[in-house]
């Protein structure tokens, strides 16, 4: 199964600002184009770092450490983005990137690594050519459950495993795939079920052997 691509789901609007961009022009970008944060990029538009609110925010409470009760060792220590004045002085570097080509699962498994919700995404030169964000990875749990169950008899049933289109039956509703029937014995449940968990907008799979399907009195067709 071919996961979707980052290409096919990043924006390629991307504000973004040089080393050189002053702390409030910054602060006015992130208010005006309503983002959390914006890419640094040198004089041939690769990234080289992140600006984030929380970068900005350290101007606000000097990066001194904090001297509240119970803290203690784990006080912050006095950062030098407290003293910056613009992007080169405030960014976080390097900056995490994705390519175009990645598919969704490398680029979450990205952003739950580095802990971050937008990667930039570069081209072959590693020139910004976009930005994705959590929001854009979870449009593929807005697939609709016919495209989900034609691609599981196609790709999966069809292609994988050399299986007829109606050996198993395949419902899905709101992206839980029920597969009921009597597989043949070169091909076990567990195998099935991984590949469909590889489709995208699959939310949960189960596997009815045909008695069992048989008696949850399993509806014929799909969503």
């Amino acid at each position: 199964m071919k996961h979707q691509k980052v290409g096919d789901l990043m924006s390629d609007a991307v504000v973004r600002v040089q080393g050189g961009t002053p702390f409030k022009e910054i602060a006015h970008l992130l208010q005006e184009y309503d983002i959390t944060a914006v890419p640094v990029v040198d004089e041939e538009d690769r990234p080289v770092g992140v600006v984030s609110e929380a970068d900005l925010l350290q101007k606000m409470w000097g990066g001194e450490p904090d001297p509240s009760p119970g803290h203690g060792e784990e006080s912050l220590p006095i950062g030098a983005k407290a003293f910056a004045t613009d992007a080169a002085g405030l960014m976080t570097s390097p900056a995490v990137c994705a390519r175009e080509e990645w598919s969704v699962v490398d680029a979450a498994r990205a952003m739950a690594r580095y802990g971050i919700k937008r990667l930039l995404v570069v081209d072959d030169g590693g020139r910004l050519i976009g930005v994705v964000s959590r929001s854009d990875l979870l449009r593929v749990f807005l697939r609709k459950d016919r495209a989900i169950r034609t691609e599981i008899i196609e790709e999966a049933l069809v292609k994988t495993l050399g299986l007829a289109p109606s050996s198993v039956q395949v419902d899905v509703a709101h992206g839980h795939v029920v597969l009921s029937g009597r597989l043949p014995e070169h091909v076990s449940a567990p195998v099935l079920e991984e590949l469909c968990r590889r489709v995208d907008g699959v939310v949960a799979v189960e596997f009815r052997p045909a008695g069992e399907a048989d008696a949850h009195g399993s509806a014929s067709g799909g969503h």
